[in-house]
Parts: structure tokens; C-alpha cells; sequence
């Protein structure tokens, strides 16, 4: 064997030799553990369990700090359920959305979905929590308390007691069930217990109240102003109604005008729609007990920004960022409206 070809066989044998033994760069992580690549702008989703005013004002906090972190912050608004609310998330997932904050509308039901969307991409709750669920952490209020707020209100505007009428979108959310039952158990006089649970078509006295039952109409808003009309034909002497849901106290107040009953029912409110706040202004809302929807989209956005960064510190041991309830009446109605409209960029 001549020299040269001997010399060829050598080199090829030590370069495979030398490519069996380099080290093997790590697989890259994927879906949810990958870090945030260099450069690359991240999408982030904020999707709501429905269509309303309040999740409005949380699409102006989303937008807001979208801006300010320079990420692609988008709002998402289920129009037809939880059957819209799912296919949001996989289509979400399908286009390599980072991460994504959502308000479940059936917790239970969607724990599946939730643990497939946490896989794939960095999942928080806000608004209305998934406990069970693989979510790292749950932006908003403890319904439970704010519930109560509401109660306190009812027995604020009814000192005497009397009859009352509660009015709230769907039962099987977290939160309405808390608020609900946080409500029920203030007006009771009844001590903290978030895991009691009144059945909706029970009739329940005690404190000096009567409480006829709970109506829901799926965020269906005919329904919501049916439940009120038919409410006010079977008990024309009723003394209170209660509005759990953003737009169940403008449907309300709509029936009590048509009625000729403005003033001579106490209404009893959540959230900040524009006809809850200039009711409050006018006398035909007692209160209202409002969250903050537009920080719980600016902190979704900020804090799903963080975690992608990769900074774990923004989640506390509780996996629970609280964001406290308010109770709205006329002495402060004007001073909350006014930041409130200064928020979302209302000129009026």
C-alpha cells in the first residue's frame, strides 16, 4: 500500500473516530418550558368567558401593557360558551401563542383542555379560577369576600329586611359560585364559609329576609330581562334585586323603568357597567361592588410577560394575585367613574 492512500485511511478513520466522541449539544425545550427566544416578539391572549362591558375595560388594561412590553397582547371574547371558549384556546395553541391567560367558564369540565393548554404554553386564570388545573397562578378577587361586600350592601339598603330576587349569568363558573353564595351567606348574617352551597331554587329565610331563589340566563341578555320582567309579575311586592353579573343590573333596571318600580325596589349591583354607575348617581342603584377588570388584563399581560422572560418570582406560594373589590356608592361613584373613564380613554 503506497504512502498517500495510507494516509487518506488514516485521517477518515480519526475524523470518525473524533465525530462518534464530541459531545451532543441538549435537546432545545419545547411548549411550555422553552425559554423565550432572543429577538422574538411574544403572543400573548387574554380570552374572557363572554361578552360584556367589563371585559371591555380589561381589553384596555390587555392593550395597555401590550404597549408598554412591547408583546403581542390580544383580547378574546367567546360570543356561543364554553364550545367557543374551547376553540379559541386550540386555535390559540395551533398558532404558537405563548401564553395565555383565560377565565374558564366550566372548571371542572375544562380541566382537560387547561392541563393540554399548560403543556404547550404558559397558562394563568384570571377573573374566575381552575384550581385543579395545571395553571401556575389566578389573577383576581377572592369571590367569596367580594360576595359578601354585596350582601353587606343588601342589608345596608334594606334595614328591615324583606324579599329578594338574586339575578347572575351561569352557575357552574367558580366565581359566580362563590359570589353567589358569599352574598347569600352576608345577607343570612351567616358566619364565613366559603364552601357552603345553596341550591339555586331554594327558597331561604333567616336575618329578616326572605331570598325567593337565584335566575340565570347563560349570558343570554332577553333571558336575563325575562328572568327580571317575570320576576316582577309574580312578586309585585318584591323588596330587593340583585345583580351578580355586569349586566344583569342595567336588564334589571330596564324591567323595574318599564314597571313603573324605579325607587321602589332596591337594586344591588356588581361590576362597573356605564347604567350601574349613573343609577348610583341617580338613586335607583343603592351600591355596586365593582373589581378592577382593567388591571386584571394589564396584570395578565405583565406577569405571563415575566414568567416567559423566565423569572419565577412573580408568582407567589399561594398562586393567588389578589386584586381587592370595592364597594361603590354615590359618595364615591363620581370619583371612580371619573378614573375609570380616564383608564379605558373615555373623552365624555
Amino acid at each position: 500500500m503506497n504512502k498517500k492512500l495510507l494516509l487518506s485511511i488514516l485521517a477518515v478513520l480519526l475524523g470518525g473516530f473524533t465525530a462518534c466522541n464530541k459531545p451532543v449539544d441538549p435537546v432545545p425545550k419545547q411548549g411550555a418550558d422553552a425559554p423565550a427566544k432572543p429577538g422574538k416578539k411574544l403572543k400573548i391572549a387574554f380570552v374572557s368567558n363572554g361578552v360584556a362591558a367589563f371585559w371591555t375595560i380589561a381589553a384596555a388594561g390587555v392593550k395597555a401593557a401590550g404597549e408598554k412590553l412591547d408583546v403581542d397582547a390580544q383580547t378574546l371574547m367567546p360570543v356561543e360558551g364554553i364550545g367557543d371558549q374551547k376553540r379559541m384556546i386550540e386555535d390559540l395553541l395551533t398558532k404558537g401563542t405563548d401564553g395565555i391567560a383565560v377565565s374558564p367558564i366550566d372548571p371542572v369540565n375544562q380541566t382537560d383542555l387547561l392541563n393540554t393548554a399548560a403543556k404547550r404554553a404558559k397558562l394563568i386564570t384570571h377573573d374566575s379560577d381552575a384550581p385543579n388545573s395545571d395553571r401556575l397562578v389566578y389573577i383576581g378577587m377572592d369571590n367569596y369576600k367580594a360576595g359578601r361586600m354585596c350582601g353587606d350592601l343588601v342589608r345596608e339598603a334594606m334595614p328591615q329586611g324583606g324579599t329578594i330576587m338574586i339575578f347572575i349569568g351561569r352557575m357552574e363558573q367558580d366565581n359566580a359560585k362563590r359570589r353567589r353564595q358569599g352574598t347569600i351567606d352576608a345577607i343570612l348574617g351567616r358566619p364565613e364559609n366559603p364552601t357552603s352551597f345553596d341550591p339555586a331554587d331554594k327558597v331561604i329565610d333567616g336575618n329578616g329576609f326572605k331570598i325567593l331563589g337565584t335566575l340565570t340566563d347563560q349570558f343570554d341578555r332577553a333571558k336575563g330581562k325575562a328572568n327580571a320582567e317575570d320576576t316582577l309579575a309574580k312578586y309585585p311586592d318584591i323588596g330587593g334585586m340583585v345583580g351578580l353579573f355586569a349586566y344583569n343590573p342595567p336588564l334589571m333596571l330596564e324591567a323595574l323603568q318599564q314597571a313603573g318600580k324605579l325607587n321602589k325596589v332596591k337594586v344591588i349591583a356588581f361590576d362597573e357597567d356605564d347604567a350601574t354607575l349613573a343609577g348610583i348617581q341617580k338613586g335607583t342603584v343603592h351600591g355596586t361592588v365593582v373589581q378592577n377588570p382593567y388591571m386584571y388584563g394589564y396584570k395578565s399581560v405583565e406577569v405571563l410577560h415575566e414568567i416567559l422572560k423566565g423569572s419565577t418570582s412573580v408568582v407567589p406560594a399561594s398562586k393567588f394575585i389578589d386584586i381587592p373589590a370595592r364597594q361603590i356608592r354615590k359618595n364615591n361613584v363620581d370619583e371612580f367613574w371619573t378614573d375609570l373613564k380616564a383608564k379605558v380613554g373615555d373623552k365624555k
